[in-house]
């Protein structure tokens, strides 16, 4: 177990893996039979036949309709918009009524709606007081549910968005997902615990008992469960590497709606061979595909429902990313510190309990797969075997959970042959889609959204593409709050000297209040036609006295201000420019600019800015001879002082 796999599929697979950035290993390849291995070994490789080189130049035909398949997928490379929350975001879901759901690690939950271009902000909730750990839309798009380490099972009302029953559970939940087909009086919700094998089965609109509980199923800790609507049956997989099928009822058994009898005549052994586990899993559209994804090995594993055969297999370790780096490939190289910053990463994400989040998902016809990497998302055409799209491969983030909306959100749900037919404009512009992917990122608070619109094409381009719709935090306005005084006060001042110019960079972001004075002093002319009143030679120019003589000037608040001493910022260097003082907590308006190091000046002057260019300036105005108060014969004056 398992039997052979299909040939022609494994042959395809084998032969368009370079197609994905991946070299074919010996070691990858499907094990072949142990008759065949030992006839080989006895006689060698036969040469190749006549059969097999047809075979060889054989083609497959290109996908039917493939153009407009991908028509309807995103195709900007850079993100358009993103929408925040406090925490960071671990899931996105997509319903069949045009809702968007996303939810973060502090237990809150946030209902959008779709619109012609974007989404718009419906309600929040603070759906749980501890992580939520899992989520479920029900295949009709009506009910929503989460589970938290709080212990407790939420069901949501989404076309409403209100919440309408909660259950409280006497384990840890692990996963949730809804288990009845479309119109069935009973909306059942499986909850798996997080500690054993059970899973319970709840009645989402019930009063909280459990409705049934199996318990002999799986051998281990359940990790993911997904519900099969036309085949009415359930797959799921556990932590030892079991993958089953069951008919969600008491009792459990196979589908007859399978081709299948017993699971060695499937590919369903593949996690036990490989010491793996599935961490997620989706459904095609149709129901005849779904999806796994591995955290362990990074595999993405394609599975016929029907058979449960395994028909592509792609490989995303860290092996694979760091050859597919060193081959250079267009479509995936890096830059090489861009690069080892993602491998950082990537091992952080490995660590994490967000990769759990990690999940893949089908489009609408069901034949490209899209799943996040460590370069961007791709889009894979599973008929021809290659990436046909890389979209965010220029973004920082590395997206985990997605969730695709290929809709028209203005289409009308009763569209009668008599519309369909018209010529109406209205008509038309409602049948217009806007193909977006919805994504959740490692550690960001913030989900992305991928349209056909580069940032800059969209209806509100002029806007940030960054919405800021949650109040920031204490340290985000912190931040802010530095980043607002520095553009607001400047970071460069250039002196025009009569000698020439001198450009200083400023700090306003280390000394904010002895900045703001020589700014505010700058823009108001104060240091106008003031001269460099004192001058020594390998030491310093002082100047800002507006008296000229080394007793005058004062601060913008009419006073002596206060010392600003920053660990940063000494007088270790040349073309240092600091505050004059009489003594602690005296500076007013005069400053100098020092010509060598001046150590012994640390911590009783205020550094605020160094030269940057002009020192030729410096020095020759440093070589000025000078009288015995250290006044240069010379006069220098500043003509005015630029602010930028």
């Amino acid at each position: 177990m398992p039997a052979e796999k299909d040939h022609k599929d494994s042959e395809e697979q084998e032969n368009n893996s370079a197609t994905l950035g991946k070299r074919p290993h010996e070691s990858e390849a499907e094990p072949a039979p142990a008759q065949d291995s030992d006839s080989e070994d006895d006689i060698g490789p036969m040469p190749a036949t006549a059969a097999d080189e047809v075979q060889v130049k054989k083609r497959r035909k290109p996908l039917p309709h493939e153009q407009l398949y991908i028509s309807r997928l995103p195709s900007a490379e850079m993100y358009e918009k993103s929408f925040m929350h406090r925490d960071a975001i671990n899931f996105v879901a997509v319903t069949r009524t045009d809702f968007i759901i996303t939810t973060s690690v502090d237990g809150f939950l946030k209902f959008w709606k779709k619109t012609d271009q974007g989404i718009e902000f419906v309600k929040q909730y603070r759906s749980h007081l501890a992580l939520i750990s899992g989520i479920s839309v029900s295949d009709d798009g009506l009910l929503l549910a989460t589970i938290s380490l709080d212990k407790t099972l939420k069901v949501y009302d989404v076309i409403n968005f209100d919440m309408i029953n909660v259950i409280k559970l006497d384990f840890v939940p692990s996963n949730v997902c809804w288990i009845h087909r479309r119109g069935e009086a009973q909306a059942k919700a499986a909850v798996s615990d997080s500690e054993s094998p059970a899973i319970h089965v709840f009645d989402g609109r019930g009063e909280g008992k459990a409705m049934f509980t199996i318990t002999k199923l799986h051998s281990g800790p359940v990790t993911t469960m997904a519900f099969n609507d036309k085949y009415n049956c359930v797959v799921s997989a556990d932590d030892k590497g079991a993958l089953e099928y069951w008919v969600p009822d008491e009792e459990h058994e196979l589908p007859k709606t399978v081709a299948f009898e017993y699971k060695s005549e499937t590919d369903l052994y593949e996690f036990k061979k490989c010491k793996s586990a599935a961490t997620s899993i989706t459904f095609s559209q149709d129901f005849e595909k779904f999806v796994t994804m591995s955290a362990k090995d990074r595999q993405v594993r394609v599975w016929k429902t029907r058979t449960g055969k395994m028909i592509r297999k792609y490989d995303e370790s860290l092996d694979v990313i760091n050859e597919m780096q060193q081959t250079g490939q267009k479509m995936y190289k890096l830059d090489d510190m861009e690069f080892g910053r993602r491998l950082a990463g990537e091992r952080v994400l490995t660590k994490s309990t967000q990769q759990g989040c990690m999940n893949a998902v089908f489009d609408e016809s069901g034949n490209f797969l899209i799943y996040p990497t460590i370069f961007g998302i791709k889009i894979v055409n599973m008929h021809s075997n290659k990436v046909v799209r890389l979209i965010g491969k220029s973004e920082p983030q590395r997206f985990v959970n997605i969730a695709l909306y290929q809709g028209a959100p203005k289409k009308k749900r009763n569209m009668t042959m008599a519309m369909a037919a018209s010529d109406n404009a209205v008509i038309k512009e409602s049948e217009l889609r806007d193909p977006s992917l919805f994504c959740t990122a490692h550690t960001r608070n913030r989900f992305y959204i991928f349209t056909e619109r580069e940032p800059d094409q969209g209806p509100s381009h002029k806007s940030d593409r960054d919405v800021f719709n949650e109040k920031p935090s204490r340290e985000e306005q912190t931040i802010a709050t530095a980043q607002h005084t520095k553009t607001k006060l400047g970071t460069t001042a250039i002196l025009r000297t009569t000698m020439g110019d001198i450009q200083i960079k400023l700090f306003p972001e280390l000394v904010p209040k002895t900045v703001e004075n020589f700014v505010t002093h700058s823009r108001n002319g104060y240091y106008d036609n003031v001269i460099f009143h004192r001058v020594i030679k390998s030491f310093m120019l002082q100047t800002g006295d507006p008296l000229g003589d080394g007793t005058g000037g004062t601060s913008i608040w009419g006073k002596e201000f206060e010392d600003e001493f920053h660990h940063d910022l000494k007088h270790d260097r040349p073309y240092t420019v600091s505050m004059a003082n009489a003594g602690p907590g005296t500076n007013g308006s005069q400053f100098f600019v020092t010509t060598v190091p001046t150590p012994w000046l640390d911590n009783k002057h205020t550094v605020f800015g160094r030269a940057v260019t002009g020192m030729d300036v410096i020095h020759n105005i440093e070589n000025l001879k000078t009288d015995k108060t250290d006044k240069p014969y010379e006069e220098v004056k500043i003509m005015n002082i630029e602010i930028r």
